[in-house]
């Protein structure tokens, strides 16, 4: 697999390996992938909650939060 990069990304991608912590530019774009596919995950699971919680909130199951010592609790399972 090839893939261009920009001037300016392919100058990042250096200074990554320049830094000792990457043994080469395939190291750095592997990793820059891995997290771009953890974040997607992430802004996915935010999504599906927060599509839980507007349902929640138009159906009428909310609870008004008291202080942030409820909200704690409420958060641990613990009201």
């Amino acid at each position: 697999m090839h893939i261009s990069l920009t001037p300016e990304l392919e100058n990042a991608v250096k200074a990554k390996v320049a830094t000792g912590h990457y043994n080469n530019a395939s190291e750095v774009v592997r990793e820059a992938l891995r997290q771009s596919l953890l974040r997607d995950q992430e802004n996915q699971w935010i999504a599906r909650e927060a599509a839980i919680g507007f349902a929640q909130l138009e159906a009428g199951q909310s609870v008004e939060i008291q202080s942030e010592q409820h909200f704690i609790d409420l958060v641990r399972g613990q009201e």
